[in-house]
């Protein structure tokens, strides 16, 4: 592979139909029973079988090598539809996304293809343990490898991934300071997941935590170490632009489930001369308005999400401007579809009236969902580094977060 992308051009509309086919059709079987296994929060496994089966975890990968040959667009829709259906389960496939594609961003070229053969033959789910703002893993040179040691919190796949993407700054040696990429497969010496993912939403996520005790990391565990490269530093874009899909779906999801709820009620209120609850016009005003902002976000990350197909397919002349052009694209959709999610799964109560409350319909997992993963980086941020961009031109330093 001598190109330094993979992805080249943006995606066709009807490769994004295909795939969005495909992720309907994965978001139909996991609606049938999405309440129930939402409420258990079981380690999902056979809803990531569900994944691997579908083609979808290997959507990204190029199609030489057997992998769906797709662009990112088509994996961002893929998590929004699924996101409107079981958002957990979204999160868990747009993480895999980023996490496998750190093969193209980081592997040497010499390593790249042996690397997408092996996670494409196997249909690998990648996991991840890579939360920057725990304390840093402990990374200690040990012959010609190195031992692994502390705890991440919110480790997306750990339980259910074939393999577990691990980042961690070596602490000494003639690599002191450097940022690795470690990937380790389920079931290694030392890395116990810890059973502890018990939060408000995205129950099934499987973002538990990981413990690393002197886990040994051998040479083929090692994917690569961090550079100055910019095109390497669109990872993360890509996973905020993902984040803003998820959201989009969540909320697109909300609504969903609630126009069925509205149009099943039988009566409007008392004092309405509507004769049913969605011939309401106060009722049909607020539909108006969060479709309408919802239609709106959507626009906006279609739109982002082909320029960032435009962006990464540049590869090695990706430069400063690009990559800072387009975090500011994905922050300004971070910050309306967060905004508008959580107002969208909060407001569609009132859409639809007391009974949609009911613990058998189960309205409040969308809300639940977008509240917790929204906090996952201060929306506040966001706006600070789309305004100071507008204002002053002054642009956030890099991090696993801009």
């Amino acid at each position: 592979m001598t190109a330094r992308s993979q992805w080249t051009g943006v995606a066709t509309r009807e490769e994004n139909a295909h795939w969005r086919s495909v992720a309907q059709a994965v978001a139909a079987e996991l609606a049938v029973d999405v309440l129930a296994r939402e409420r258990a929060g079981a380690v999902p496994r056979a809803e990531s079988a569900l994944l691997q089966r579908s083609g979808l975890t290997t959507l990204l990968d190029p199609a030489p090598l057997g992998g769906g040959g797709g662009h990112w667009s088509s994996a961002f829709l893929a998590v929004r539809e699924i996101a409107r259906v079981d958002a957990g389960i979204a999160q868990l496939l747009g993480y895999h996304y980023a996490n496998s594609a750190t093969i193209a961003l980081v592997a040497s070229a010499e390593e790249r293809d042996d690397w997408y053969r092996r996670s494409i033959e196997g249909t690998w789910l990648w996991g991840d343990s890579v939360n920057p703002v725990d304390p840093t893993l402990s990374l200690t040179p040990d012959g010609d490898g190195f031992r692994l040691a502390g705890v991440k919190r919110f480790s997306t796949g750990s339980s259910v991934g074939d393999v577990i993407l691990v980042n961690a700054v070596v602490d000494s040696g003639p690599d002191e300071g450097r940022f690795a990429f470690l990937v380790l497969p389920a079931g290694h010496p030392g890395v116990e997941v810890q059973d502890d993912w018990d939060f408000l939403g995205q129950r099934l996520s499987a973002s538990n935590s990981v413990r690393f005790t002197d886990a040994p990391v051998g040479p083929e565990h090692l994917l690569g170490f961090g550079t100055d490269e910019w095109f390497q530093a669109l990872l993360t874009p890509a996973v905020q632009l993902l984040f803003g899909n998820l959201y989009l779906g969540i909320a697109q999801g909300a609504l969903d489930q609630a126009r069925e709820l509205t149009n099943a009620r039988p009566n409007a209120w008392f004092l309405s001369g509507a004769e049913r609850y969605r011939d309401d016009p106060f009722v049909q005003r607020l539909y108006g308005e969060l479709v309408a902002q919802v239609a709106a976000v959507e626009a906006l990350a279609d739109r982002v999400n082909e320029e960032y197909d435009a962006v990464v397919a540049r590869g090695a002349k990706v430069d400063e401007q690009a990559r800072g052009d387009i975090a500011i694209r994905v922050a300004q959709l971070k910050v309306v579809s967060s905004e508008t999610a959580t107002d969208v799964a909060h407001r569609v109560f009132e859409a639809t009236g007391s009974s949609s409350t009911a613990s058998k319909i189960g309205l409040d997992a969308h809300w639940r969902n977008i509240r917790t993963h929204s906090l996952h980086d201060p929306i506040d941020y966001k706006k600070l580094e789309v305004g100071a961009d507008f204002l002053l031109g002054i642009r956030q330093p890099l991090s696993l977060y801009t």
